[in-house]
């Protein structure tokens, strides 16, 4: 193939050109895919990519995704591949792939480090968003309703001893739960205590167990505090009320229906499906339950999530309270809300978001959806992706 034919599928292009930076003078013109002995090896074993992978017309695959062409789309791609250069030379740290769609067409995609095209890899927190859309696609098939999210959860737990609850466990809800603010407070040594028999912590005696041992819910403790079992009540709920449990509904109803075959989900101690983490996705499919955040849940034509769900899911409900989240972002079920300025507009952003640099990003009035993958500590790219990818398509 000639440079030419190649630079009409892939920027093929120096990325030391790009900046004085000492960075790799080589870019990959196929697409980085694992080997076999990576499909095994932990995250963590992964070699870096030799130099990053940028194109700015994304191969078709057989994965449900439409492409186009970001030249196509704006006329500020330089700005966008100049972004890439200093995500390949560390500038933000270590993050391995950048995807972009609009229009629901992917229109940039590009991997540095630990990314490959083909390999699931951590999610990390933003699995709870992905557990919020399991509770919207399963009021959208009338299996719980916009109302059940205000009743006690333990209406939903007829199994349970209800008289060896602390006091107050009727004031959380699963509205409260997806907020953050279910209140339980087990002190760390019981936890500890409690996962060294964990035959009884399977199905709803995880329920028994947390509900017994917490310190009693009042309105003090129905405060925002991140994790805090709060996914976990929600998925126990889901596993109650779907027919066939919460593993086959994700499986069928989720990953099935967005045309997802390369994950993992395991399941947690109590054998239901993790609810905030322990989830690996490919960066193409991560695209897809973004496009359901753009789309207000609709997916090829069929509505997949519950519409009024996701208004209310995607509304800034509460004011993380946690020092480590930035005073501008707000939260709803499991989702964040950020309010970009550019050029004296204001756009509304709601995300995923998972340690290390997970995100999955919806501007509805963009049309876009915007992928990262990193394994950065500090994790502080998300500014300078939003600043300059926006711009471009204003």
């Amino acid at each position: 193939m000639s440079l030419k034919s190649k630079l009409s599928i892939t920027l093929f292009v120096s990325l030391s050109t790009l900046s004085g930076n000492s960075v790799s003078s080589e870019l990959n013109d196929k697409l980085p895919r694992a080997t076999k002995a990576e499909q095994t090896m932990s995250f963590w074993d992964l070699p870096y990519l030799d130099g990053a992978y940028i194109s700015t017309r994304p191969e078709k695959k057989s994965d449900g995704i439409e492409v186009g062409d970001l030249s196509l789309v704006t006329k500020n791609k330089h700005e966008i591949i100049q972004l890439s250069n200093e995500i390949q030379s560390g500038k933000y740290g270590l993050y391995d792939s950048l995807l972009i769609s609009h229009k629901n067409k992917l229109i940039y995609e590009s991997y540095y480090r630990r990314s490959r095209v083909d390999l699931p890899t951590g999610q990390a927190s933003a699995t709870k968003t992905l557990t919020s859309l399991i509770v919207g696609i399963a009021i959208e098939q009338g299996h719980l309703t916009l109302d059940d999210l205000h009743k006690p959860i333990i209406n939903f737990f007829e199994a349970l001893d209800k008289s060896k609850f602390v006091s107050g466990v009727e004031k959380i809800t699963l509205h409260k739960a997806l907020t953050m603010r279910g209140g339980l407070k087990i002190d760390q040594d019981i936890i500890q205590k409690l996962e060294k028999f964990p035959e009884k912590l399977k199905g709803q005696k995880y329920i028994q167990v947390l509900l017994e041992h917490s310190k009693p819910i009042t309105d003090a403790s129905q405060k925002f505090a991140y994790g805090n079992f709060n996914d976990m009540l929600v998925m126990h709920v889901l596993d109650v009320v779907l027919p066939e449990g919460a593993e086959q509904f994700i499986k069928k109803e989720l990953l099935e229906r967005l045309t997802i075959k390369q994950f993992e989900w395991k399941n947690s101690l109590s054998g239901v499906p993790e609810a905030g983490w322990r989830v690996k996705l490919t960066s193409r499919d991560m695209l897809k339950w973004g496009s359901l955040l753009l789309n207000d849940g609709n997916w090829e034509g069929q509505q997949l999530v519950s519409k009024a769900y996701l208004n209310k899911a995607t509304s800034a409900i509460v004011d993380p309270l946690d020092t480590w989240i930035p005073d501008n972002y707000k939260y709803g079920y499991f989702i964040y809300q950020a309010d970009i300025s550019i050029d004296d507009k204001q756009f509304k952003a709601n995300f995923a978001w998972g340690g290390g640099g997970q995100y999955v990003i919806s501007v509805k009035d963009l049309d876009l959806v915007v992928v990262i993958k990193g394994h950065d500590r500090e994790d502080k790219i998300l500014d300078a992706v939003l600043k300059t990818v926006l711009p471009a398509f204003l």
